[in-house]
């Protein structure tokens, strides 16, 4: 009589694919979007992109912890977070600023500008740097159209903005990656949390937003911009 074996399952490897079938599931939140976007629910579209917002800030801290690269050493974690980053950040977006008309004419072409730059930059090897920071535009073109849409901004200023924030993804300026760029980071990282609970409530208040809140909410985004631009321009050698 043969001797039963029993399946020996490691733990951390274990741990670490629930890590990746976490960081996966923004492609969920992505689909729900797309369908939020056909079935004409805008508020909808960014609950989901904020799901995927959140996955994406949080995934990272538990890949570094549990070490999923040393317990999935066939699997390329790094990938997924791009296939999922360009679909909620780039694709969607550039979906909804076509569904919602935010562009119109021949700005439409600017959201094919958006698609090719992105898709470019997300494949640099510089897209991020050693030191902490992103090199050009990080392609946040769901936090540009959520304004676009709640400041009902017209069609061929938002493509103005399309177009030049295309360009900057190839500029190589360097902007704050708020959990790793150490330069004034609890300052960055409180901010963003206010900013967070401003875009929270823009949301509860979607349909008639608050002129207040809107406002208070670029306070963030111009700190973001600010410091970026600070930082690179100083490091720059004489």
């Amino acid at each position: 009589m043969t001797p039963s074996t029993s399946l020996h399952v490691n733990p951390r490897a274990l741990r670490a694919w629930v890590v990746h079938l976490y960081t996966a599931l923004g492609n969920i939140a992505a689909f729900l979007a797309l369908i939020a976007i056909t079935a004409g629910r805008p508020r909808d579209v960014f609950l989901y992109l904020a799901a995927a917002i959140l996955i994406d800030s949080t995934d990272g801290s538990l890949a570094r912890r549990w070490e999923i690269s040393r317990w999935t050493p066939s699997f390329d974690g790094r990938k997924l977070d791009d296939i999922t980053d360009y679909l909620t950040y780039v694709f969607i977006p550039a979906f909804f600023a076509y569904e919602y008309r935010l562009v119109a004419g021949p700005g439409v072409w600017a959201l094919g500008l958006v698609l090719l730059a992105s898709a470019f930059g997300f494949c640099q090897d510089w897209a991020k740097t050693e030191d902490g920071f992103f090199t050009g535009f990080p392609s946040y073109w769901n936090v540009v159209v959520f304004y676009m849409y709640l400041l009902v901004t017209p069609p061929a200023v938002n493509a103005l903005v399309f177009l030049v924030l295309a360009v900057l993804v190839f500029v190589p300026i360097k902007y704050l990656y708020p959990s790793k760029t150490k330069t004034l980071r609890p300052l960055t990282l409180g901010l963003g949390l206010l900013w967070a609970l401003a875009l929270a409530g823009l949301l509860v208040t979607f349909e008639a937003p608050s002129p207040l809140l809107l406002g208070l909410s670029f306070i963030f985004p111009v700190y973001y911009f600010g410091l970026s631009f600070y930082l690179h321009f100083r490091r720059r050698p004489a």
